[in-house]
């Protein structure tokens, strides 16, 4: 089993660590706004004491329609994650597709990550262990949390020895997700750190036809359970104007929202500390 705390960057993840957060934009978008973004995170996470990982995608490669926005490609898109390494010092996160993207992914970025309906693709999964970098698996919709256990047998079979799981709800009938509060315990007991994933928790799969809905103003609600039920971590899409992003505009957290959203979760997990 793997360490249940590890590093990335100057990041500690896991039991006895503060509460980390991942962030950004869902996609990457021009460079500007991007890096906007980093910047006003990073400054933020930095007031709060709250350990920072960028995120953004290169390509989604899962969108609604064939006509939707994917991102630039993995070529530029990983030229402005270093990009906003370089001018935030943050460590930076993205999703991985397929086998061959994952060792030159693997030269930016910090974090591989592997997206909820691939997380049972055995060669992707071996692929970014090989890699020696960090590797976040999001659990299916349709995964039940011990059936996790799978995930991480083949990411120690790859040689991952640092790896944290994602929990983003369950599909519960159509074009809705509910999400689970037992799965943050059940899958930290696999040895790893677990992080909740608060705005694709309230997407609506589909929900919109040719594009998925969303119900962001669960997102405090659900974030506030997931930090009282012990996860290690958050994961939010943040956009500052997030009607006009090109990914996930319906759940979205807005970045206006950021500062006081941390402001209640670092609250509640020092009252879990006192409490323990």
């Amino acid at each position: 089993m793997a360490p249940s705390r590890f590093e990335v960057g100057d990041v500690v993840l896991g039991p006895g660590s503060p509460l980390f957060l991942i962030a950004g934009p869902c996609v990457v978008e021009d460079e500007a706004t991007v890096l906007r973004i980093a910047r006003r995170a990073a400054a933020i996470c930095a007031a709060r004491g709250v350990p920072y990982i960028f995120k953004a995608s290169y390509d989604k490669a899962n969108r609604t329609s064939v006509s939707s926005y994917r991102g630039p490609g993995m070529e530029e898109g990983l030229r402005v994650l270093q990009e906003v390494k370089r001018q935030t010092g943050r460590p930076v996160l993205t999703d991985v597709h397929l086998p061959s993207e994952c060792a030159p992914t693997a030269e930016v970025a910090d974090v591989l990550q592997v997206p909820a309906f691939l997380c049972r693709q055995t060669d992707l999964v071996l692929a970014a262990a090989a890699t020696g970098r960090a590797v976040n698996v999001k659990k299916g919709q349709f995964m039940a949390p011990w059936d996790m256990r799978s995930v991480v047998g083949k990411l120690e079979a790859g040689g991952c020895r640092r790896y944290l799981l994602t929990e983003r709800g369950a599909s519960f009938g159509y074009n809705n997700l509910v999400s689970d509060m037992r799965s943050i315990p059940i899958m930290q007991a696999l040895g790893c750190p677990v992080v909740f994933d608060g705005t694709h928790s309230v997407q609506l799969p589909g929900g919109q036809g040719e594009t998925s809905g969303g119900s962001p103003e669960f997102i405090p609600t659900l974030v506030r359970c997931a930090v009282a039920a012990g996860c290690d971590g958050l994961f939010l899409e943040v956009h500052e104007d997030p009607a006009r992003s090109r990914s996930d505009a319906a759940n979205a957290l807005h970045l206006d929202r950021l500062d006081g959203l941390l402001s209640q979760v670092t609250r509640i997990r020092e009252a879990l500390g006192a409490g323990s």
